[in-house]
């Protein structure tokens, strides 16, 4: 398998589309990050203008040089946006990608909006992209992520101990999920029921 031409594609949803990240998404998407819980386990903080742009310009840098991709996670109905994720660690190669820099801000948290996204983005990968492996991966310190990617269910793979220097050189110890194609008739079908019940959790990493 070669390079994934597709990858950016628009995704749609009922609660949410997920759109190719474009610096017209940039005003909207920092009025929708201005919450700090939203950051407090990012890499870094994002909360103010001026590091807002720099996340803005590193994602946008990273997609262009085709080493990520990064979204917009836009309203499907009134196109407000609301969020941002990203497929990372690209491996076409190997059929594996990873999901993650997700974050949705505080009034689309239990919406649905993170369960669809989560679904939208891993039909891309198993059924469009022929993955095998999708991957997650957090701060081991944040719970509710943990909780979040056991929900879907992935499988906890371990700890990276060491794996990261963030928010000014703290250092982070990663825990890894992934989901196999083996497992993903079955995480869809948990997926599209927690939708259906109206059920849904942050994953912020």
């Amino acid at each position: 398998m070669g390079v994934w031409e597709d990858l950016a594609s628009v995704l749609e949803g009922g609660i949410v589309r997920l759109e190719p990240l474009e610096r017209r998404h940039e005003e909207g998407l920092f009025e929708a990050a201005r919450d700090e819980r939203i950051w407090a386990w990012m890499p870094y903080p994002a909360a103010t203008r001026e590091t807002f742009r720099s996340w803005m310009d590193d994602a946008l840098a990273r997609s262009e040089a085709g080493t990520e991709a990064a979204f917009a996670t836009v309203d499907a109905k009134t196109g407000e946006a609301v969020g941002s994720t990203r497929f990372l660690a690209l491996r076409p190669e190997h059929r594996g990608v990873e999901i993650g820099w997700t974050w949705l801000t505080p009034s689309r948290w239990r919406t649905g909006a993170n369960v669809e996204a989560k679904l939208l983005m891993l039909e891309h990968a198993f059924d469009r992209l022929g993955c095998v492996r999708v991957e997650f991966k957090t701060d081991a310190r944040n719970e509710r992520s943990r909780s979040a990617m056991a929900a879907l269910p992935a499988r906890f793979e371990g700890i990276f101990r060491k794996h990261m220097l963030v928010r000014g050189g703290q250092r982070r110890d990663s825990a890894y999920y992934s989901i196999i194609d083996d497992e993903w008739p079955e995480v869809r079908a948990n997926l599209e029921r927690r939708l259906a019940g109206g059920s849904d959790v942050l994953e912020a990493r």
